[in-house]
């Protein structure tokens, strides 16, 4: 079994490789003829920061064809009662009401909710319904959620 992804997820994967092999690799190269065109190469920051740039843009490519490689889309199955990965779940500790968003761990976005399957809150939310309690191990001490829905 690949690792596990939603389509969206597949899709931003996918989108970035493209930037990457195309947009990013022409400006770098670019970057790179002009610095060469200064002269010496030896002390050129502008070829040693364009040849790291490179570096890193490679080393990225690499991961994300992994990445693609590896994948398994899940389709989030509308019927189904318990969460999973796809689901919006809405919770409540105390007064508070938060809505995260199950998804793979390279979807992962804390700032708006996004939470990965595998992450303590995804993996005490995963498989439970309804009214269900997740119980999530803090440095702080355990915090429980509620679900009060699921989409």
């Amino acid at each position: 079994m690949g690792r596990p992804i939603t389509k969206a997820g597949y899709q931003k994967l996918l989108d970035e490789l493209n930037e990457r092999t195309v947009t990013i690799r022409q400006e770098i190269a670019q970057a790179i003829k002009e610095a060469k065109e200064q002269g010496d190469l030896s002390e050129n920051a502008e070829y040693a920061t364009a040849k790291q740039r490179q570096s890193e843009n490679e080393i990225r490519i690499t991961e994300l064809e992994m990445l693609i490689k590896e994948a398994e889309i899940v389709e989030h199955d509308e019927k189904s009662d318990s969460v999973q990965i796809g689901s919006k779940v809405t919770v409540k500790n105390g007064e508070r009401e938060i809505l995260f968003e199950i998804v793979s761990p390279n979807e992962v976005d804390p700032a708006n909710f996004k939470v990965s399957n595998e992450s303590p809150v995804g993996t005490s939310l995963m498989g439970k319904k309804k009214g269900g309690v997740a119980k999530v191990q803090t440095p702080n001490g355990v915090i429980e959620y509620t679900i009060i829905d699921i989409k």
